[in-house]
């Protein structure tokens, strides 16, 4: 279960960079959300972050189940 939810938040993260950049970089934001929904910039910021904090949380807590802490 740590790993699905560290893989979820890697995929969230990414995308949420992703739009983020493409609306600071370029016209439209990158990456595949942008092909389905037209999101605000502070959503791709919000995912970014929320994102973040999953895969950090899965990746954490993985690692603390591998040391039997």
């Amino acid at each position: 279960m740590k790993e699905l939810v560290a893989l979820i938040g890697w995929v969230a993260g990414i995308q949420g960079a992703l739009g983020v950049a493409g609306r600071y970089f370029g016209d439209h934001p990158w990456g595949l959300l942008q092909k389905w929904w037209d999101v605000p910039t502070p959503a791709y910021v919000a995912l970014a972050v929320v994102g973040a904090l999953l895969a950090a949380y899965g990746e954490t807590a993985r690692l603390r189940g591998r040391s039997g802490l």
